[in-house]
């Protein structure tokens, strides 16, 4: 292809989505002709895109932490401010450590610990068929293992009283406000990884209700949630024999609350 026509076939592409809504179009524009095998692959991603399908279901995996995340259409995809909590549990995992990402979604935080934690044990799960696929992919590869099922349900017994970090990065936002949601979310994201209730809290108490039982003794449990509900998710864990605390990060507009085992 010649220059001239490789720039007027960009231009084209941005003008398109930007018609489209898409606020970074000329990004989403330079990864999708990076991505695709050919003009006509290409021209199908365009029009997947422009119909609303979040760019990274369109390429078919999203940047995380580092890592190229496998996601699938159906799929919750992993959120930069995510990283935040992804990074918090790394720094608390020793080498070896036994880690869980529940609600894995994707299987992002539990492919990053894999990754940046020395001979971790890390085990997922998620109630969600499509995701849990795909969390194999990006898990089982790296040498960890994923499990279909709700909560603490889905994990192997013998893990009771052992996990070292917890990662739950459960749906919080209040069912209410699900419809506020950007498209790319609301229309193609599972409701389950979505709603939390009707204060945004709902599974976050049912996790709290059981992590201590999991945990190891000294072991923590993260859990990302928003600014406005902090004080209400740190009410939730504590005295259930846990010492909840709230990080923050400005740049990433994260808010992750860490609860230490006694």
């Amino acid at each position: 292809m010649s220059t001239n026509l490789f720039s007027s076939l960009r231009s084209t592409t941005v003008s398109r989505l930007r018609s489209a809504g898409c606020v970074f179009a000329e990004d989403e524009a330079e990864l999708l002709f990076s991505s695709a095998a050919d003009a006509e692959e290409l021209e199908t991603m365009i029009e997947r895109r422009a119909a609303g399908l979040p760019i990274e279901h369109v390429v078919g995996w999203a940047a995380f932490a580092g890592l190229r995340v496998t996601v699938a259409p159906g799929v919750f995809v992993p959120r930069r401010r995510t990283e935040f909590l992804v990074e918090h549990a790394v720094g608390l995992a020793r080498p070896g450590a036994l880690c869980v990402d529940l609600c894995c979604g994707s299987g992002a935080a539990a492919a990053v610990l894999l990754s940046a934690v020395e001979g971790a044990e890390v085990y997922a799960s998620d109630i969600e068929p499509a995701a849990v696929r795909c969390a194999r992919r990006n898990v089982e590869p790296r040498g960890g293992r994923v499990f279909e099922g709700d909560l603490f349900a889905a994990l192997p017994e013998v893990l009771r009283g052992r996990v070292e970090v917890l990662v739950a990065n459960v749906p919080y936002v209040p069912t209410e406000d699900v419809a506020l949601l950007p498209p790319e979310a609301r229309e193609h994201e599972p409701l389950v990884a979505l709603d939390g209730g009707s204060d945004g809290l709902d599974v976050l108490r049912r996790v709290a209700a059981e992590a201590a039982d999991w945990l190891a003794p000294g072991g923590h449990l993260l859990v990302e949630t928003s600014e406005r509900q902090a004080a209400r998710a740190v009410e939730t864990l504590s005295g259930r024999g846990m010492a909840p605390s709230v990080v923050t990060s400005e740049e990433l507009y994260a808010t992750v609350v860490v609860a230490a085992r006694g």
